[in-house]
């Protein structure tokens, strides 16, 4: 009988290259989870009361803020001291760099614009959004394996993995928080049936995403911290709370008050005809192919870290000689000078 055992990480995280630009598994997830949000609002577009237009621009604003809000807190919180120094490198997201929690934070804003721009409530289409925006995170975690650059603590377990860069065998925690996403969904889909008031199933997604995660953070190896805090797990506590406080105060506020009722209430409020959709059909696939050339999560110097994973990797203007390494406290020894120093995004 065949013995189960560790698992070696070999995995080519470039799909293909088109006119030179690579695709990668881990955009593939943003792309993914950018069209299953987009084809889940058509499909809800009459109880939401949306035009197919405004579809689009739920969509593209969905999107902006994601990859915005990704890159923000990417750049503020655990890559600072490097585009400090580099801040013209900031807008260079096929170096990568993405932070999960800043994907929560500007796909809230984005979608909080867009209730302002149409005039729409803000929290029944968060909470339609909510087991779309659990698949677009367990999608990323995949993607977060495939790149191989998110480990875990070393262990001895029968499913412990061997990652590319680090040295022994360590818990893949990327597949535990990805399968936490996904088990999220049938939890929201039971809530939903449940007709909560609105706001609930946000709160009930946050909380559920945050907290779950602090324990499944404790087998993550975090080279930041924040106020004495691993930074991500700082981070986990602090949406838990904020997720908490939403199902609270929405449950106790709006008893009585359900999402079908509310959503009756609005479905004839807009009636827009669904002209002008080429020039956001374009900017929406534009949107979906640029998410394609997201390499990673943490910012990398590409040919170095991926090179001896897929051959013809090589130093041009689009991928930079850099140096983001967090285990380097912030100096800026070139990473061929430490090939034993493996880069360790922070997630």
């Amino acid at each position: 009988m065949p013995i189960v055992g560790p698992y070696v990480h070999r995995i080519d995280p470039i799909i293909g290259t088109v006119f030179g630009v690579h695709i990668w598994w881990y955009g593939l997830s943003y792309t993914l989870g950018f069209l299953n949000a987009h084809l889940n609002m058509r499909r809800r577009r009459e109880q939401l009361g949306l035009s197919m237009r405004s579809v689009y621009d739920l969509s593209l604003m969905l999107v902006i803020g994601v990859l915005l809000g990704g890159r923000f807190v990417e750049v503020s919180f655990y890559e600072w001291p490097f585009y400090r120094e580099h801040p013209v490198l900031i807008p260079a997201y096929w170096l990568g760099g993405m932070a999960t929690h800043g994907l929560l934070f500007g796909g809230l804003v984005g979608v909080w614009l867009f209730s302002r721009l149409h005039r729409k409530p803000f929290l029944s289409i968060t909470d339609a959004l909510a087991i779309p925006a659990a698949v677009i995170m367990g999608l990323g975690r995949i993607g977060n394996f495939i790149d191989g650059q998110i480990i875990g603590s070393l262990s001895s377990v029968w499913w412990a993995v061997k990652f590319p860069d680090a040295e022994g065998y360590r818990h893949p925690v990327v597949l535990y928080d990805g399968l936490k996403n996904l088990i999220i969904v049938p939890i929201l889909m039971y809530v939903g049936k449940r007709q909560v008031p609105n706001g609930v199933r946000t709160g009930m997604f946050l909380f559920l995403y945050a907290f779950i995660r602090i324990f499944i953070d404790v087998f993550r190896e975090y080279p930041t911290t924040l106020l004495g805090l691993a930074t991500g797990q700082l981070l986990n506590i602090l949406l838990s709370i904020l997720g908490l406080g939403l199902i609270l105060v929405f449950y106790w506020k709006n008893r009585g008050r359900t999402e079908t009722a509310t959503l009756d209430a609005v479905s004839k409020q807009e009636n827009l005809p669904s002209d002008n959709l080429r020039w956001r059909r374009l900017l929406f696939v534009a949107f979906l192919m640029f998410s394609l050339a997201i390499p990673s999560d943490w910012t990398q110097d590409i040919p170095y870290r991926y090179g001896h994973r897929h051959a013809g990797l090589n130093y041009s203007v689009i991928y930079p000689r850099i140096s983001t390494s967090p285990n380097l406290g912030g100096s800026k020894t070139e990473s061929k000078e430490v090939p034993n120093q493996p880069v360790q995004p922070i997630r």
